[in-house]
């Protein structure tokens, strides 16, 4: 309730009397319906965990891919890299070397995990690609992590650039009215007072 009624506020001492209170209640009633659309907490809390995942996942396959090219077991390697990397891609990299180390199939281990954590979807489908196909999976390891860094520093650029915008969205509001006031206004009448002259 209180961005809203800030925002109706705002609106309405900046256009003033009654178009400025009407207009002032409107965009209270517009901030509210938005505001009620969030995300819950749990959604959030997923949210940043997938995003958390995604950040550690470009260093995790990196020290897998070492792992599994030093010829240890890619149970072995599975759980030494859960080990040495923290939460939350760690415990989960720990159990799935668990199962693995116990006979459990690698193909449904990794798609598990894909589908679980979509940020781990293409860590996954790597390492089921080179299970089934007997190839090392050293190399495709080391690609996706340079491709998901390189989607990584791309989507800090879009947020960047949002972000510059969003800032800038409000400064072009306050000092839109004065531009058309000082601006526009003189134009208009200066023109209209020339027709009127000539007619």
């Amino acid at each position: 309730m209180v961005p809203a009624v800030g925002a109706g506020l705002t609106v309405a001492l900046l256009f003033g009397g009654l178009v400025g209170a009407v207009i002032g209640v409107l965009a209270a009633v517009a901030v509210h319906r938005w505001s009620a659309r969030a995300k819950s907490s749990t959604e959030l809390r997923a949210a940043r965990e997938e995003e958390l995942l995604a950040r550690q996942l470009p260093l995790t396959t990196e020290l897998l891919a070492a792992c599994l090219s030093s010829a240890a077991l890619p149970s072995a390697a599975v759980s030494a890299v859960g080990r040495s990397v923290g939460a939350p891609l760690g415990p989960l990299l720990v159990a799935i070397g668990a199962e693995l180390a116990l006979g459990a199939p690698p193909e449904l281990s990794w798609n598990r995990l894909g589908e679980q954590h979509p940020a781990l979807a293409p860590l996954g489908r790597c390492l089921v690609r080179a299970s089934l196909s007997g190839a090392p999976a050293a190399e495709p390891l080391i690609g996706l992590a340079q491709a998901q860094r390189t989607a990584t520093a791309r989507a800090a650029h879009a947020r960047v650039r949002r972000a510059a915008v969003l800032a800038t969205a409000p400064l072009g509001l306050c000092f839109l009215p004065a531009f058309v006031l000082i601006g526009v206004v003189p134009v208009v009448i200066g023109l209209t007072s020339r027709f009127a002259q000539a007619m």
